[in-house]
């Protein structure tokens, strides 16, 4: 049986091939992009690196789950989630992508009975490779990270996202304007994955937001390793294992996790 250390060699190797393809579509331009659901931005490049990585793992990892966004976003049964599972984004912060951003990442988690073992998170404009093994840390390009340790909610910079869906932005908003009367500012910067990653190793001091499981996989399990909480502001199905249930959920470093999910979860 390959090692989780394997496991995660071989998925950073896999995803930089797949950050130097986001490099090169970037140089030579030129990429379509469309909305699907008549909201969501995706490019040819998306569709084309969930079909380069799918291939490599499944020739790695023949007949193991996967749950890609853009090629398997619907494998979500419970015996799915709760066996061996692969986890992909193959751009995250695509729109940051279209419109030539660096806060862009590929993102790869591998999973078993419901819980992220390893954790990729790669962002090919910013040189950083995110990794992690669960129970044994995190890295930034090999040097381990670890979260900030304040204790106060107003030192504290917080990022979070908006949803495609419009019809979900007041709820969002409301729940950041609560959060930005309390702490020191908030960040939008457009990648859930990263931002996560930004929270094990001191950049930000906590991440909320409702994404998908593909979104946050790999960087929960990263930020969880270098000292973070993770836990959700709102209910979780019994249909889901907490660790991939990727709605109102928050991150954030130990001593502010209480105040803030209290802040969250407020009527």
């Amino acid at each position: 049986m390959m090692s989780l250390h394997q496991r995660c060699h071989i998925a950073e190797a896999i995803a930089r091939r797949a950050g130097d393809a986001l490099l090169e579509a970037r140089q030579h331009g030129g990429f379509g992009a469309r909305l699907k659901r008549g909201e969501e931005l995706v490019t040819d490049i998306d569709v084309q690196l969930d079909t380069m990585i799918s291939q490599a793992l499944e020739g790695m990892y023949p007949g193991e789950a996967r749950l890609t966004e853009e090629l398997a976003p619907d494998a979500m049964s419970r015996a799915q989630l709760e066996g061996p599972l692969w986890v992909v984004d193959p751009i995250d912060g695509t729109v940051n992508f279209a419109h030539g951003h660096a806060h862009v990442a590929v993102s790869i988690a591998w999973c078993d009975e419901g819980q992220p073992q390893i954790g990729v998170v790669h962002a090919p404009f910013l040189n950083e490779t995110f990794t992690a093994i669960r129970g044994e840390g995190a890295w930034r390009n090999g040097h381990p990270i670890h979260c900030r340790q304040i204790t106060r909610l107003d030192e504290a910079l917080i990022a979070t996202g908006f949803a495609y869906d419009r019809s979900a932005r007041p709820r969002q908003l409301e729940l950041a304007g609560r959060l930005l009367m309390q702490c020191r500012d908030l960040r939008r910067n457009g990648a859930a994955a990263l931002d996560l990653c930004h929270v094990a190793d001191g950049r930000l001091d906590g991440y909320f937001e409702s994404v998908s499981p593909w979104d946050m996989a790999a960087g929960t399990l990263i930020a969880q390793e270098a000292g973070a909480c993770f836990s959700h502001y709102g209910p979780v199905p019994d249909t889901v294992p907490a660790a991939l249930y990727s709605r109102d959920m928050l991150v954030c470093v130990p001593a502010l996790q209480a105040s803030l999910a209290s802040l969250l979860a407020a009527q």
